[in-house]
């Protein structure tokens, strides 16, 4: 029998593939692509709830960069990221591993910690938080039992920030599981033959547990920056970007443009400059740590 010249080997026909996942492609357009382009467009334009679109060109781009609120927010929102990544991933990869040890009850611990990733920044944690740190909250009860005197966490700008950074911190669930099913992964022949060469617990670290977990530690070095530079919900909801706009970032500024400013044209301009900066921000990690990652034990 002669094969249809637009089927494959198997007598499938070459568009039941296209066909089968054009469901996927379809939802890809409209939901996706669609909304891209027209954010790029709309980024161009002086547009606004009550005024008609017009295309302005770049000026929203240039008023951006013109803009003292612009400038504050980028430079909180680098500050924070610059603070929050290095000590979330440091946290994340000694509490793995203090959970890979093989001691009873540990799968206790493992669930109470990936908890707090799951409750994210919700009505419930940040009523907890402002609690804790108010000014006659519990961690300033704790401060005046040790002699200290009390802090204005939300009144301070040197402190504010902090605030933030701490819940972020505590959140580190996720990033510890990933660091945990490495660790798990890691053949303890390794281990073994270290031990055998007379290599301490530290030694040991240095020379094969962070070279076989290189890779990981990439991963979530470039998903805990790109979570970190596009922050909002906490800022948000606890301190408003205030003092004196000190917790004011990149996602705030976007908001306040679109809801609060009706400003779409800002918006979406603002938007992109997040978007290529992340951009630029994940190629500069890709080729800082290439060379490191490539390398063999």
């Amino acid at each position: 029998m002669k094969k249809h010249p637009y089927q494959n080997p198997t007598g499938v026909p070459a568009y039941t593939g296209l066909l089968l996942i054009s469901p996927f492609i379809i939802g890809a357009v409209i939901f996706t692509v669609y909304p891209f382009v027209c954010s790029f467009i709309l980024g161009m334009t002086e547009s606004s709830i009550s005024r008609e679109l017009r295309f302005t060109g770049l000026k929203n781009y240039a008023e951006m960069f013109r803009s003292d609120s612009f400038r504050n927010a980028l430079s909180v929102t680098v500050k924070y990221a610059l603070i929050l990544v290095p000590l979330k991933l440091i946290v994340s990869l000694l509490t793995a591993m203090l959970l890979n040890a093989e001691i009873k009850g540990m799968r206790f611990f493992r669930t109470a910690f990936y908890l707090p990733s799951i409750l994210g920044s919700n009505l419930a944690v940040v009523i907890m938080w402002q609690y804790l740190f108010k000014s006659k909250g519990l961690v300033n009860q704790l401060l005046g039992l040790c002699g200290a005197a009390p802090v204005s966490w939300y009144g301070d700008s040197r402190y504010a920030l902090f605030i933030i950074v701490l819940l972020r911190l505590w959140e580190f669930g996720s990033t510890m599981l990933i660091f945990f099913t490495a660790l798990r992964d890691i053949p303890s022949e390794y281990y073994e033959a270290a031990r055998v060469d007379g290599c301490g617990a530290v030694r040991s670290f240095f020379s094969i547990t962070l070279p076989q977990l290189k890779n990981v530690i990439f991963i979530n070095l470039v998903l805990q920056t790109i979570a970190a530079l596009q922050e909002f919900n906490a800022p948000y909801m606890i301190t408003g970007g205030n003092p004196m706009k000190s917790t004011y970032t990149i996602g705030m500024l976007i908001y306040d443009e679109m809801f609060a400013y009706s400003d779409i044209g800002s918006a979406n301009a603002v938007s992109w400059v997040l978007f290529a900066f992340i951009t630029l921000t994940v190629v500069i990690l890709f080729r800082i740590t290439g060379r490191l990652r490539e390398e063999k034990i």
